[in-house]
């Protein structure tokens, strides 16, 4: 691993960490307050058709039955080059979040409720290429609960991210039962974090600005958080290897 690339990126890493443990200004918690109040507001049937949904999302991903990769396993491929690979791959999938954004945003209610699950597919495929792309082999259970994981930290709330961190950074030397989900937790985190934007993606007229707003940033955000996940722990496992050489 070239030690170049580890400087050259560290400071990106670090960045990327303080906004995880960064508490929330008065903005963000103001706007959370108006977030739990429009919840409280939209019936109880759209909760838990959202909820369902989810937890579709989550037994695909566990089960790897739904979502296979056309990404080669690479052995030899660098970090640098990992990064510049999800990048490109980044690109493509915001460019099919945009457009898949645009136009349910723009059909209306019953088509734009249909965004959501579409979305979610999207993404697990994304994060599935990723995750192959960095070398890891998404057959293993250890992996997708590894993609889990991430999707939960790019989409909770700030209070919650500071332990899945924790639990990010010291992935390979947790034990099985680590590595499990609170589902209460993932179902309500992911879906409080994107009601009101999508629900905004219902009104009639700017539906479909919003919806296209809406999908490219959700998908920016996830495309940041993977890629600095699966650095971190990049340069963890190269850290153990090198202290196990040294031994």
């Amino acid at each position: 691993m070239s030690n170049n690339y580890i400087f050259q990126i560290s400071n990106e890493i670090e960045v990327w960490k303080s906004k995880i443990h960064k508490k929330n200004s008065l903005f963000s918690r103001s706007a959370k307050q108006i977030q739990n109040k429009i919840n409280n507001k939209i019936p109880e049937e759209y909760h838990a058709k959202i909820s369902g949904i989810i937890k579709n999302f989550c037994g695909a991903c566990l089960s790897g039955s739904k979502y296979i990769s056309n990404e080669k396993l690479d052995p030899n491929r660098t970090l640098e080059q990992s990064d510049k690979l999800l990048d490109e791959k980044l690109s493509y999938y915001k460019k099919i979040a945009v457009a898949e954004g645009a136009g349910t945003g723009a059909a209306g209610l019953l088509i734009g409720l249909a965004d959501f699950p579409l979305l979610l597919g999207l993404k697990l495929k994304f994060m599935y290429d990723i995750a192959i792309i960095y070398g890891y082999d998404v057959n293993n259970l250890k992996e997708r609960q590894f993609l889990l994981h991430i999707f939960l930290l790019t989409y909770s709330s700030s209070e919650t991210k500071v332990s899945l961190f924790k639990k990010i950074n010291s992935w390979d030397i947790l034990t099985e039962a680590e590595r499990s989900i609170d589902w209460d937790t993932f179902q309500k985190e992911y879906r409080d974090s994107i009601d009101l934007i999508k629900m905004l993606q219902l009104v009639p007229g700017i539906g479909a600005a919003v919806g296209a707003y809406a999908n490219y940033t959700l998908l920016e955000k996830l495309g940041e958080t993977s890629k600095n996940c699966y650095r971190i722990r990049k340069l963890n496992q190269n850290n153990i290897i090198n202290q196990n050489a040294n031994s």
